[in-house]
């Protein structure tokens, strides 16, 4: 799938995607084979109505589920030590004295199954930071200083950020520890303590050497590039990586077991926040995944008011500061409102984000959450708001894609999955049903079978209150409630939670990560 905005030259068809492929090696295996294997063209000359930036995206097909046993975090490590370590011929302070002046960076980021370097540059730098950027990538300096600094900042992340500072990011993490336990998706990005201890300067260069092959990777150039620009510099990043690397790591089925199951993380925070979801058989390459994600709008488009869960537990009770629902993985890009690009899986989830709320609340906003979706999945989505939903994301939709980086991401995730996420959606939305939303929201979504994380202080009053099966009213600062939301109220504090006792754990921050 090529999109009219950005050109992409794929190394390689990545297994169990669709992609188109192109020729690989040195120039004299280029040309033994040209007659055999589609080539590259040109990037066009700029068609963007005159912008001078471009963006170039390296993606490599590999992250967090190739980090051997013990050492989870080697491959963000070695990611990041690319980026912000230097090369062979410039240490990282002359990288940043060589960015300057381009009014630019290279950022990278790395997820469970894909590694990302990107930067944006004007045209007339092109040159010079593309020739930076494949020195990076294709000569790291990987020196012990370096090494030593990058390993302490994600130590410091999993240790003091993770389970200390962000209690909303400890949650989803620890929800992430319950949908996945003994799966290849379990362990944080940046790692563990234990991965990181254990990983030496040695792992690293041979995580990539071995990784860091031809066969992993995708190269994306925006328009605006001079002609030729992109297939030369396909050349060059083919010419200086390995040729072949292992096998992906294989998926086990995710645990799938009935029944709530929940994690409580015990900390010392003033509130409580909570993450609650369960796996999904399907991917944006399954044509139930667009009527499913337009439900998860309905249920909780992120950080907008267009969700039931937002304008019921925010709007209409001051719970918190939003709650917002997900059918496949959802990292934030920067401080925008929408979805970083190529952060794709081969196994999604469902998953709702409840923001803190007050300690008195949290039972309620638990149960709230749960009965707002059960509701959804037996009464189905109301026609009104199915018409309101589809007219939100045919329009939402189209801002995904509004910067040259934002463009070419997308598109190489259609490149990767065989579907580009906003084009299928321009397509589906305007003959998608209410009926196909209902379907697949029976199909797929379990509200019964969720696995639940909340970041408490009180984690064992929390527990002995969610399992005694009492009422958990909600509490108001103010008066002056409609009557119908207390009524509303009435049925939710007495909604049952059905929980196991020996499916509630607690356990202390301190514990988890390690």
């Amino acid at each position: 799938m090529k999109h009219p905005l950005a050109w992409i030259v794929s190394f390689v068809l990545v297994a169990g995607c669709a992609a188109s492929t192109t020729s690989v090696g040195h120039d004299d295996q280029r040309d033994a084979t040209a007659a055999q294997q589609p080539q590259a063209k040109p990037a066009p000359t700029d068609t963007s109505g005159g912008n001078p930036l471009v963006a170039i995206r390296v993606l490599l097909s590999t992250g967090a589920v190739e980090d051997p046993s013990g050492k989870a975090g080697l491959a963000s490590l070695t990611a990041r030590l690319i980026a912000e370590g230097g090369s062979e011929a410039r240490p990282y302070a002359e990288v940043l004295n060589a960015l300057f002046p381009m009014a630019a960076s290279l950022g990278v980021y790395t997820t469970k199954e894909q590694t990302v370097f990107y930067g944006t540059v004007h045209r007339d730098n092109l040159e010079a930071y593309a020739r930076l950027v494949a020195e990076l990538l294709l000569t790291p300096r990987f020196a012990l200083d370096d090494f030593n600094r990058l390993k302490k900042k994600a130590l410091d992340h999993v240790t003091k950020t993770l389970r200390s500072n962000d209690d909303e990011e400890l949650g989803k993490h620890a929800l992430t520890d319950l949908m996945y336990r003994r799966h290849p998706y379990q362990s944080p990005n940046a790692g563990t303590v234990r991965g990181l201890n254990g990983t030496t300067l040695d792992d690293v260069k041979a995580f990539y050497r071995t990784f860091y092959a031809v066969d992993r990777v995708l190269v994306g150039v925006s328009n605006g590039a001079p002609a030729g620009f992109a297939e030369a510099f396909r050349r060059r990043i083919s010419a200086g990586l390995a040729k072949a690397s292992p096998k992906r790591t294989a998926l086990p089925k995710p645990p799938l077991a009935s029944g709530l199951s929940m994690l409580i993380v015990q900390k010392q925070t003033r509130s409580v926040a909570i993450s609650m979801g369960h796996p999904l058989p399907i991917t944006r390459a399954d044509d139930d995944f667009y009527p499913l994600f337009l439900a998860a709008s309905y249920l909780g488009e992120h950080r907008t008011f267009n969700g039931v869960l937002m304008q019921k537990m925010r709007g209409k009770r001051g719970m918190n500061y939003g709650d917002y629902a997900y059918v496949e993985t959802f990292l934030q890009d920067g401080w925008s409102t929408f979805p970083l690009p190529n952060t794709q899986r081969r196994q999604q989830h469902f998953e709702i984000w409840i923001r803190p709320v007050v300690p008195a609340n949290a039972a309620f906003a638990i149960k709230q959450a749960i009965f707002e979706t059960q509701k959804l999945v037996r009464d189905g989505i109301p026609q009104g708001d199915f018409d309101d939903t589809k007219a939100y994301l045919m329009s939402f939709s189209k801002l995904w894609t509004q910067d040259a980086g934002r463009r070419l991401g997308y598109a190489m995730d259609g490149e990767l999955v065989g579907r580009e996420i906003a084009a299928e959606l321009a397509r589906r939305l305007p003959a998608m049903t209410k009926a196909e939303v209902d379907r697949v929201l029976k199909a797929y979504i379990r509200p019964g079978d969720l696995r639940i994380a909340a970041v408490a202080q009180d984690a064992k009053t929390l527990r002995r209150l969610l399992l005694s099966g009492k009422k958990t009213p909600i509490t108001y600062d103010t008066a002056g409630t409609p009557a119908e939301i207390l009524a509303e109220d009435k049925l939710i504090e007495g909604y049952p939670l059905r929980l196991d006792r020996r499916r509630v754990d607690v356990k202390p921050a301190s514990e988890l990560f390690n």
